[in-house]
């Protein structure tokens, strides 16, 4: 992990930074927390319930489809918006729930001057994210609890169909900062809800959005990105999984109705990338 994002990260305990040494991140008020041999520190906290975080076979699947390069369409959107928005000159990105960190090593490839930061509750997640860029670090934390961060320490946050927390995401981004959240459009994915009947994209998820972070950010603009990917069977199994709708369908009869498309199946992909300044 670079010193320079290591140096950003804050104690989930009791909040105090923490420093990296030999055994691992330390704080002064006596907590410790191990580097794994893969990389990535564990910063985890109290019992975590069963079944959070993406399993192995998950990551994998999810490493494998990113690799195919059906997302790199937003990487690229990521990248774009924010060599136009930081001004630091080493920026700190981090990517919360950013699990393998495909989109943040592909952001730091784009922006040679910046350091990078994935922060996920899956360690098999954080296993593959510690060594994807040579410039990133990887943490396990539950985001829902709080952000391993120190105050005011990171100039970007990304949030990529993943959790969100206004107040942490505030607290932890500069006044100078920017947020990029992307979210799915109403048509995302559309043949296969249709084929395979799978959840419809919430139609207030735009305003659901726009209220959770009213009180911490305002909207600084939004770009829609629609393309096509051609998957695979074993790849339209994956995205289905990666959305809520592989939570109401039973695993068997999903990969029935998969087994009956055609090979590979076109699919449209449809985004909105937002962007976010901080209130002051």
């Amino acid at each position: 992990m670079p010193g320079s994002v290591a140096a950003a990260l804050a104690c989930p305990a009791c909040g105090r930074g923490l420093d990296l040494g030999e055994r691992g991140l330390a704080c002064t008020g006596g907590h410790s927390f191990n580097v794994a041999r893969e990389g990535y520190a564990s910063l985890l906290t109290g019992a975590t319930p069963p079944g959070t975080g993406d399993s192995r076979e998950m990551v994998a699947d999810r490493l494998r489809f990113q690799e195919a390069g059906h997302h790199d369409r937003i990487s690229d959107a990521l990248s774009a918006a924010l060599a136009r928005e930081l001004t630091a000159p080493v920026p700190l990105v981090a990517d919360i729930g950013g699990g393998t960190g495909r989109h943040l090593a592909r952001v730091l490839e784009a922006l040679p001057h910046a350091v990078g930061l994935t922060v996920d509750v899956s360690k098999f997640a954080a296993r593959k994210a510690a060594r994807v860029h040579e410039r990133g670090g990887a943490v396990t934390a539950d985001a829902w609890r709080g952000l391993p961060l120190r105050d005011a320490s990171v100039d970007a946050l990304l949030n990529v169909f993943a959790p969100r927390g206004a107040a942490e995401f505030r607290r932890v981004l500069r006044d100078d900062g920017v947020l990029l959240v992307v979210v799915p459009a109403a048509d995302h994915l559309t043949e296969l809800r249709e084929a395979l009947g799978l959840l419809e994209v919430d139609p207030r998820k735009e305003e659901r959005l726009a209220d959770s972070l009213h009180g911490h950010f305002a909207p600084a603009g939004t770009e829609e990105l629609r393309f096509s990917m051609e998957l695979g069977h074993d790849d339209a199994a994956t995205v289905v999984g990666m959305g809520p709708s592989a939570r109401h369908i039973a695993a068997r009869d999903l990969l029935a109705r998969i087994a009956n498309l055609p090979a590979p199946v076109p699919v449209t992909a449809s985004v909105r990338l937002h962007t976010y300044r901080p209130r002051r």
